[in-house]
């Protein structure tokens, strides 16, 4: 036997884990052993960097792409024959983001999300198998059962979605004046289904190589996926389209696309008939932009411009660097610095034509935002969301990401406006590889960093391993200080935004990053860092504050379970001497503990094992 599978789970998930997808698995699992050397190199790339005091920089032109025959030159130049990009991705304005389950769900009552995405009038909804998705009990499983119901509309799912249509309706005729559906099943055939694969730094929970190794999340996610459902696509004349996270370099792209291969050919589907969207959310990424694209060159299609995750890339790729020092994380928005530039580097890859004359496209970024609050509120928020996409599109992104279906009706007015399927072919200058460019994908600039910064920063990072230890990997979230004020929204967050929070608190304190504003009642001055002891005492009192929160903010269930461990999690985190590359790794190996001791070992075990040999513990510990 080459793969084994958790006690049960086989039969819990039959019409999941089929004997297809048992044979795709087995086919595929060969190509882990690549995966876990790319995870090794990037792991020696990362500490070669911090010890030799070395920023990131572009590759060799005259190099090879590693698992390709492409020179980095050619790749630059355009020279690969890139996809066509299919009929149903030509015009996606709005892409809904989430998962197909909610944690502790039975089908009928999980695949509402699948629903409401559905009948959103979205162009596209990328249903979450990573950030977004909780990883508790069988979720992982759950999502891809209600997205095999949904696209096969079994009974369940069309009983669901007619009373789920009837609801969006009521909605909307409070919140518009008029009704978004008129016929829901008519309606549910509109959406392009897209699905975000884990990235290739996770192991599943419920598979494992025989003998004991951890097995790619990435495989069992695009392998389970495909075989469940590309018959089913493609006789409705749809494509089959993954969105691939985390990538950092184009060798690890290139196992993306040999990956693909290897699928398509298992499934007897030509070459390239799988498509894929890349998320920008590596600062190594940025410097590869081309050499990805051509190493994907026959499924690729298009890049997403992340947030969240890009900064907490940027602050971990100069955790080594003690003059990088990130303002509050409310003033490094798209348009800052090296959000800019990197941005901007990311339209200007996808508009350079390859060998065919194509083009590739640019989805903009996230609006986390929900029209629930205050009416102040909410109209305050929608136009800063309507601002941001009007931004965003002018700048040449053929759409954007909402978080919440509830958006879509709002944001996607301006790309109706502007009338243009995509802007895929706009002219902008070609890249450029010098060194002031290098410098601009990590250029800082003045902003403030302060006590209530570091407040936000520390609040909900912890409220977010809180949901996550729930299963709520996509959470509605603000910092405790506003608990209670409906003129502040809750924003949709999912797993960068804790990766991104502990980080620049990492960064602020073992750099001793100097604050901008003082602070009178904690005696704080301009120009004073965040101590060990400022930071312990914060921790302190927004923990009190979490603690004392209403059930609405902060499950009463979870005040003696997760919040405690959460919150060790946090502290562990920011005082480790040597920065963990990632949050989810802790919170991982805590799902399913309740008891604050057994977490506690179990953090230590791993910031140990990674401090003295560079290596993550990444497998289920309960396996």
């Amino acid at each position: 036997m080459v793969l084994e599978y958790r006690k049960g789970i086989l039969s819990q998930y039959p019409d999941v884990l089929t004997p297809q997808v048992q044979r795709a698995l087995e086919t595929l699992a060969p190509l882990d052993a690549r995966r876990r050397d790319l995870m090794t190199e990037r792991a020696a790339r990362r500490k070669a960097r911090a010890q030799r005091r070395e920023p990131i920089g572009f590759l060799d032109p005259a190099s090879t792409i590693p698992g390709t025959s492409i020179t980095v030159a050619e790749a630059r130049a355009g020279s690969f024959d890139g996809a066509e990009i299919p009929a149903d991705l030509r015009r996606q304005w709005i892409q809904g983001t989430g998962p197909a389950t909610k944690p502790h769900a039975d089908p009928r009552s999980g695949i509402r999300n699948v629903a409401y995405a559905l009948l959103s009038g979205a162009d596209g909804w990328m249903f979450d198998g990573e950030d977004a998705l909780g990883q508790v009990e069988t979720m992982s499983l759950d999502n891809h059962r209600n997205l095999k119901l949904a696209l096969a509309r079994d009974p369940l799912f069309l009983d669901v979605a007619e009373g789920v249509s009837h609801e969006m309706n009521r909605w909307a005729q409070g919140f518009f004046g008029h009704p978004i559906i008129e016929d829901w099943r008519k309606q549910l055939d509109f959406t392009t289904v897209l699905y975000r694969a884990r990235g290739l730094h996770l192991d599943d929970r419920h598979i494992r190589h025989a003998g004991g190794p951890a097995f790619s999340a990435s495989i069992a996610d695009l392998a389970t996926f495909a075989v469940n459902n590309a018959a089913t696509l493609r006789a409705a004349g749809r494509s089959l389209v993954y969105y691939l996270p985390k990538i950092q370099t184009a060798a690890e792209a290139a196992w993306w696309n040999t990956l693909l291969l290897a699928l398509e050919d298992h499934l007897d589907l030509r070459a390239g008939t799988i498509k894929v969207y890349v998320l920008v959310e590596q600062l190594e990424q940025s410097f590869q932009l081309m050499e990805i694209r051509a190493a994907l060159a026959p499924h690729f299609v298009g890049f997403n411009t992340g947030r969240w995750d890009y900064i907490n890339s940027v602050s971990d790729a100069l955790a080594w660097d003690p003059a990088f020092h990130n303002p509050n994380i409310d003033t490094i928005t798209m348009t800052y610095g090296y959000m800019r530039n990197y941005e901007d580097r990311v339209r200007r890859a996808v508009n350079t034509p390859d060998r065919l004359g194509r083009h590739a496209l640019w989805q903009g970024g996230m609006e986390p935002n929900i029209p629930v609050g205050s009416d102040v509120g909410v109209a305050a928020s929608m136009r800063r969301a309507v601002a941001g996409a009007e931004r965003e599109q002018r700048e040449g992104a053929s759409g954007k990401w909402v978080a919440h279906w509830k958006m879509v009706h709002i944001v996607r007015p301006v790309w109706e406006k502007a009338g243009q399927d995509n802007q895929a072919g706009r002219s902008f200058p070609a890249l450029t590889y010098g060194p002031e460019d290098a410098a601009g994908l990590t250029l800082l600039e003045p902003a403030s960093r302060t006590v209530p910064g570091a407040r936000d920063l520390l609040s909900v990072a912890i409220q977010y391993g809180n949901a996550f230890l729930q299963g709520l990997q996509a959470a509605a979230l603000k910092p405790a200080d506003h608990f209670g004020n409906d003129d502040v929204l809750y924003l949709m967050e999912d797993m960068a935004t804790g990766e991104i929070r502990l980080s620049i608190l990492w960064e602020w304190i073992h750099k001793k990053a100097p604050l901008t504003d003082g602070d009178e009642i904690l005696g704080v001055r301009p120009g004073d860092t965040l101590t060990p002891a400022l930071f312990n005492r914060l921790l302190e009192e927004e923990y009190a504050k979490l603690l004392a929160a209403r059930s609405k903010d902060v499950h009463d269930d979870s005040k003696t379970t997760t919040l405690p461990i959460a919150r060790a999690i946090a502290w562990a985190y920011v005082q480790s001497d040597v920065k963990p590359p990632w949050y989810v790794d802790l919170l991982n190996l805590n799902l399913g503990v309740d008891k604050l001791e057994a977490a506690q070992g179990r953090i230590a075990r791993f910031l140990e094992t990674f401090k003295a040999t560079g290596e993550r513990i990444t497998e289920n510990l309960d396996f």
